[in-house]
């Protein structure tokens, strides 16, 4: 029976199961079940939901970019964004990829009011935090660190970025280093 689960990945933790001598967290410091992997990938500093299974056609499957799985985000960015850079991300930014530039374009955005989300450790900033406002975000497909990437272009450094879904699979009310069974699809 193929395994899935859904793990709430917490900041400055690497999204694979060996620290390659770095002394750094990995997943295996919150997940102690044999033979999953991650079905794609959040960056060190970003947080939320990873999909670990033990199906490589599963995995594929939901990190494969031509699948276009949603991804949704949370997003709090130093600085008030206007209506004029959130069209912007829709239209799309140019981000240089492996020596080529390439147009990241968000699927939706919009703004939001703060979200209940669990406390970061360490926590950011509090000036910066004061400073701040917050987006959700969609992709379908993804460009490494597009996110952070395409904000930037737009002038405003990211403070928190948290994952809370990938196709039909929410975080929910995980916390940080939490993790849950899930039923996965057949076929």
């Amino acid at each position: 029976m193929t395994q899935l689960l859904a793990l709430y990945k917490p900041y400055q933790v690497l999204c694979q199961f060996s620290d390659n001598g770095s002394g750094k967290a990995t997943l295996a410091d919150y997940v102690d079940v044999a033979d999953v992997y991650p079905a794609g990938r959040l960056d060190f500093k970003s947080e939320g939901l990873v999909l670990l299974t033990d199906s490589g056609r599963l995995q594929h499957h939901i990190s494969a970019p031509h699948h276009k799985l949603e991804k949704r985000y949370l997003v709090q960015i130093e600085g008030q964004l206007r209506q004029s850079d959130l069209d912007e991300l829709i239209r799309g930014v140019a981000i240089r990829e492996h020596g080529r530039s390439h147009i990241a374009r968000v699927h939706a955005v919009s703004l939001i009011t703060e979200p209940r989300l669990p406390p970061r450790d360490p926590p950011v900033i509090a000036h910066r935090q004061h400073r701040s406002s917050w987006l959700e975000l969609v992709l379908r497909t993804g460009i490494n660190r597009q996110i952070r990437r395409s904000i930037a272009t737009l002038g405003f450094p990211v403070l928190r970025l948290v994952r809370t879904a990938v196709g039909p699979w929410q975080l929910g009310e995980l916390r940080p280093g939490e993790w849950r069974r899930l039923t996965a699809p057949r076929g």
